[in-house]
């Protein structure tokens, strides 16, 4: 009997944009997994296209529909700004691509909605990427909730604030989808998700805005659930750097520091606050971008489901434009 073992073929991936988090996170992590090719990136500038790909050891393409055709490119990961998510991916979707897009997929719910059926349509995955999801850190919060260690769950608040950034990054243009919104504050509102269901209504919502560009630069949101949980979610980009949530609960709270962008070599710490006392507990490093390859990789090869990430992702799109709109509103 012949037990030769056949291998899975390798994941043929490209990279649309040359971005920030494309070089410091999401490409190395993509070379890192022996389970990908990264076959080439593309830039619209074609210097920065090859400065990248002399760095990871691939091809240089000049002009994003280029690589979008290729035929020896499976899957497109697609860090460009937030406003042009949409036609990219859907040109992607279209070529028959799998793809990887950085958060938020669209800007508006229905754009959202249309992929994500698009996507299923043609037997494709689509992962918007919340990297933070894939931390084993949040499964042993849950695990601890699970178990009744802080009792029945009462409130839950959350922030992601970074300082201030370089007046020329995109995130300070609006027509590009720029705003902490739209950035940083998608993690406290996916965070509530996580933690307190699908079916979150926004109480009320604040935005302050740059009087320069326009876009929102602070904010915060009041969430709600059906059994009248609720999540306080801090989120901008002028201020000094936190990433953490707190879930306080009937006999005691979990406070967990670093929630977000967490190194890879990062041993977490879940403190647990109750009457009988303050516990502190180490846990193993875990690599986000690792397991977040790993996984859509495996979802590609048909090995794993994603449907519940795709459930997260059109409510957050849903949440993200009710917040947008009462902080709009203003103060009832």
């Amino acid at each position: 009997m012949d037990q030769t073992r056949t291998e899975p073929p390798v994941l043929r991936t490209g990279v649309l944009g040359c971005s920030d988090i494309a070089w410091r996170r999401a490409l190395p992590a993509l070379v890192a997994d022996p389970a990908v090719e990264l076959v080439a990136v593309a830039s619209r500038d074609e210097a920065k296209a090859r400065r990248f790909a002399g760095h990871f050891g691939c091809e240089a393409v000049t002009g994003y529909r280029a690589l979008v055709e290729r035929a020896d490119v499976d899957a497109l990961y697609v860090p460009v700004p937030a406003a042009l998510h949409e036609p990219w991916v859907e040109t992607a979707l279209r070529a028959g691509k799998h793809v990887l897009c950085e958060k938020p997929l669209t800007v508006d719910a229905v754009a959202t909605r249309r992929l994500v059926e698009l996507a299923a349509a043609r037997g494709l995955v689509l992962l918007e990427n919340f990297m933070f999801q894939f931390h084993a850190q949040h499964r042993a919060v849950r695990d601890l909730l699970d178990q009744g260690a802080i009792g029945e769950l009462r409130s839950l608040s959350a922030v992601f604030t970074i300082p201030a950034l370089h007046p020329d990054d995109i995130r300070y243009r609006p027509e590009l989808g720029g705003g902490c919104l739209l950035d940083v504050g998608g993690y406290p509102i996916r965070t509530a998700q996580l933690f307190l269901g699908p079916e979150l209504r926004v109480a009320g919502a604040v935005a302050v805005r740059d009087p320069g560009s326009g876009v929102d630069v602070a904010g915060a949101a009041l969430l709600v659930s059906p059994e009248g949980v609720s999540a306080q979610l801090t989120y901008g980009m002028a201020h000094g750097y936190r990433s953490a949530y707190e879930l306080a609960g009937s006999e005691g709270r979990i406070v967990l520091d670093r929630a977000y962008t967490p190194p890879a070599d990062h041993r977490p710490v879940l403190r647990v606050e109750t009457k009988g006392g303050t516990e502190e507990m180490v846990l193993p490093a875990d690599d986000q971008w690792a397991n977040l390859v790993r996984a859509f990789a495996a979802a590609v090869r048909g090995e794993r489901h994603l449907d519940r990430y795709t459930e997260a992702t059109l409510r957050h799109a849903v949440l993200t434009g009710e917040i947008q709109r009462a902080a709009a509103a203003g103060p009832r």
